[in-house]
């Protein structure tokens, strides 16, 4: 789990989703200068990882944030997050 977010550009995206829940895919390529393809690669590790989730909203996948492993994730580290 702590390898997934160790990267710079998922923290970013992560903290982005702290303020922003259900959001798409555009709307972190909007946020990060990444190009899409690669906003999509970081989603799939976080998403593998269990740090968020995916749910099929129409044509796009809405992520958010999986609670149980941030407050997981708050309890160990403290609430840097």
């Amino acid at each position: 789990m702590f390898k997934a977010i160790g990267n710079e550009k998922r923290f970013e995206i992560m903290k982005f989703m702290l303020t922003h829940p259900y959001c798409i895919t555009g709307d972190i390529v909007d946020y990060l200068p990444l190009a899409q393809s690669t906003v999509s690669q970081h989603l799939k590790v976080l998403r593998e990882a269990g740090w968020i989730t995916g749910t099929i909203a129409g044509p796009a996948t809405s992520y958010c944030l999986h609670d149980e492993n941030i407050q997981w994730f708050r309890e160990k580290v403290g609430d840097i997050f």
